[in-house]
């Protein structure tokens, strides 16, 4: 056997003895949470409302792969066992509880708090602290109350409608509101929670939050300043969306403004809160400058 052989053979032993080692944890996450994620992918992960669901849950995955080596990079040799059984444990009967009394809100909470456990038993508290962002943006996948959503939603709901009704009755529209009810023409339209709800508002700020840690400011000011315009900015997009559908419904009919195209103000949705996180950023970036170049000048 030659140098080249026996090399090959000694770096392949501690990856297939890793592969080992981690084989019964993806087993037990399989077991575990393969019935749940299906019960969401066929359940309320094909609402609107909880659309962002998925998507939360892939980026997250996509953060962690991003970040690996600064998360091995931190892993200590003293790995915290108790903690990490504590929250392993918490995290079992949070999932025991939400399986049998169906109850999502524990089961996905569940899934954030076990793979957090498994990071400290396996690596440590530094891994964890390493990769706190990723695990605090998969809270975003987590369905609220209907009780707390209810509440919220609806003076949202009773804002928007409101502006939607101003903007279209000074630009000429024969519009009028009845509490969260648009009649536009001949047609009403019903303002629901997926266009001006809570559930909204908290994927649009996890858009922010995403986008935020993906630019990495070392401005702190600037990025507190555009994690709290992010609330505007929801309010703005909700207002250009429920806008567009109302004005897809007045010109083509009520058929189109629930079907195809009301997937379409969707789109409007993100697409223009994008632009508006985008356009707020760059002027926070031209103030900051200004403040700076005074400063400088001073």
């Amino acid at each position: 056997m030659n140098t080249s052989t026996r090399l090959n053979l000694a770096s392949a032993l501690p990856r297939r003895d890793q592969l080992l080692e981690w084989l019964p944890i993806v087993i037990g996450f399989a077991a575990l949470y393969i019935p749940s994620f299906y019960t969401l992918f066929t359940g309320i992960w094909m609402t609107e409302e909880q659309a962002h669901g998925p998507i939360i849950l892939v980026l997250s995955v996509w953060l962690i792969w991003r970040q690996r080596e600064q998360i091995l990079a931190a892993a200590e040799h003293d790995r915290a066992p108790v903690a990490g059984w504590l929250l392993f444990i918490a995290a079992l009967l949070i999932y025991i509880a939400g399986r049998s009394q169906q109850i999502l809100a524990f089961e996905i909470g569940s899934f954030v708090m076990l793979t957090a456990s498994i990071l400290v038993l396996k690596l440590g508290v530094g891994a964890l602290r390493a990769a706190w962002f990723p695990f605090f943006f998969m809270l975003f996948m987590i369905p609220l109350p209907s009780s707390v959503v209810s509440t919220l939603t609806l003076p949202m709901k009773m804002a928007v409608s409101y502006v939607c009704e101003h903007i279209l009755f000074w630009a000429g529209y024969p519009i009028a509101r009845t509490g969260v009810i648009l009649q536009i023409g001949q047609y009403q339209l019903l303002v629901a929670d997926a266009c001006a709800g809570l559930q909204t508002l908290l994927t649009l700020e996890a858009l922010g939050l995403f986008y935020l840690n993906l630019v990495r400011h070392t401005s702190a000011i600037r990025n507190i300043g555009l994690a709290i315009l992010i609330i505007p900015i929801s309010f703005t997009a909700n207002v250009m969306r429920v806008i567009a559908l109302t004005l897809i419904t007045y010109y083509f009919g009520d058929a189109a403004g629930q079907g195809f195209l009301h997937g379409f103000a969707g789109m409007v949705l993100f697409v223009s809160a994008l632009v508006l996180i985008l356009s707020l950023d760059s002027l926070l970036q031209w103030i900051a400058r200004q403040w700076n170049a005074r400063k400088v000048a001073l």
